[in-house]
């Protein structure tokens, strides 16, 4: 009866201290977090160069020519459930485009969200690069070739 009493009162507390812990996702996280907030907190044609770098940090990428460009980046993975088998899910994918004037004032920033970016639209022309084609002859050859030794057993 006192073997009963003890394994069920380390039950119980077990059970408590277990029942206060919340199972969270692993994420993995790249860049500036919290972007948006930090965002949020520059204004236009007030804030300046050092402003951003005390609010945000500095910068993964600045215009090499004028330096008057800057982006930031912030991307958060997480674990896929079972039916997905685990594999890396895009929580997040932020991108912020900071823009400033010859004074070093900001005038203008863009924000870009995951949703955003899927929406940019490329051309789908294709260029036709007329130096690689080869002529009838050359291409007559290359396929005999192929056939010839197409068969062939490499020996090591």
């Amino acid at each position: 009866m006192f073997f009963f009493k003890y394994h069920f009162k380390i039950i119980i507390i077990l059970s408590i201290i277990l029942s206060g812990c919340k199972v969270q996702d692993p994420l993995k996280s790249h860049g500036i977090l919290y972007l948006e907030n930090r965002a949020k907190k520059l204004t236009i044609n007030k804030s300046n160069k050092n402003d951003v770098v005390r609010i945000i940090g500095q910068p993964h990428i600045k215009d090499e020519l004028e330096n008057n460009s800057w982006i930031y980046l912030e991307r958060t993975l997480s674990k896929g459930k079972y039916h997905e088998l685990g594999r890396h899910i895009l929580e997040k994918n932020n991108v912020l485009v900071l823009d400033f004037n010859k004074f070093g004032i900001l005038k203008g920033k863009k924000f870009l969200k995951k949703e955003d970016i899927n929406k940019i639209k490329f051309s789908k022309n294709e260029t036709e690069n007329d130096l690689t084609k080869k002529s009838f002859v050359q291409s007559f050859l290359q396929s005999i070739k192929q056939k010839m030794y197409g068969n062939r057993k490499t020996e090591f």
